[in-house]
């Protein structure tokens, strides 16, 4: 078997993993420009780059500020999300009477837009940090426990005789087998779930709160300011980027064992 040809430097910076995402953003934004530019869009609209860049800039500090309500209503959301999810769908994976009765309410709590009860959590507690913490957990509750269920349910029925019949307990069978099975599926979830939660802390932000980014973006449309508003816009892509790819590097320690970890290797003829 030969050994593989070695890469020079550009084609080396080119295959790296943030190369290509950031080539295809300056594209976008090249893109957004000249469609300004040709159609003569007016500010009042949409903003230029150029003038979300200078708001960035300029109102950096106010912004990181801002955001960082938004991050906490987040993560504890996440947080609360996972704790939670992963149990009841183990529940729901582990008993046919429990996923008949559990399984059908949350599908259909699926179906009630979260802005429309956000309000009652503003009602009930306040416009404290609570309600945001809330439409967080509500958003990434459901793909967590979707995708765990389906991990747990597709380990294989084999592997846990095999591990019965060498007299491991039911905690036992569910260390060895059950949970590194289920774990790629569970970790797709929580990824789906991340970014969900984002949204769900900015539902709660729109509907009552003197703080956070979607406080700054409610504040933004009420003046017209649209070029703020992108620039929140921003830093709330780049909130879930960053989340996202924490549960990514947590995922690649967890289970560097799992297929979907392994690097590509080219081999030549």
């Amino acid at each position: 078997m030969a050994e593989p040809k070695p890469q020079g430097a550009v084609s080396k910076m080119l295959n790296a993993a943030w190369v290509r995402p950031f080539l295809f953003l300056v594209f976008i934004v090249v893109a957004w420009d000249l469609a300004i530019r040709l159609f003569r869009i007016p500010a009042y609209q949409i903003p230029s780059p150029l003038d979300v860049v200078a708001v960035l800039r300029t109102d950096w500090p106010e912004l990181l500020r801002q955001s960082w309500p938004t991050t906490y209503a987040t993560v504890c959301g996440f947080l609360l999300s996972a704790l939670f999810g992963i149990p009841v769908a183990m529940l729901i994976a582990g008993s046919k009477t429990v996923e008949s009765y559990v399984y059908p309410l949350l599908v259909f709590s699926q179906s009630v837009p979260k802005i429309a009860i956000a309000p009652l959590f503003v009602v009930w507690f306040g416009f404290g940090i609570i309600p945001k913490v809330i439409s967080a957990f509500l958003l990434g509750f459901f793909p967590v426990v979707v995708s765990a269920v389906q991990g747990f349910k597709s380990v294989d029925p084999d592997m846990v005789d095999l591990a019965r019949a060498m007299q491991g307990s039911r905690f036992q069978v569910f260390r060895a087998v059950n949970l590194p099975h289920a774990l790629p599926a569970i970790f797709s979830g929580l990824k789906v779930s991340v970014t969900l939660a984002v949204v769900g802390a900015v539902v709660g932000e729109f509907v009552g709160s003197n703080s956070g980014i979607g406080y700054v973006m409610q504040r933004s449309i009420g003046t017209f300011d649209l070029p703020t508003m992108f620039a929140a816009l921003v830093i709330l892509a780049l909130l879930g980027v960053i989340l996202f790819w924490i549960v990514d590097r947590i995922e690649k320690l967890v289970i560097p064992w799992h297929v979907s970890q392994r690097e590509d290797v080219i081999f030549a003829s």
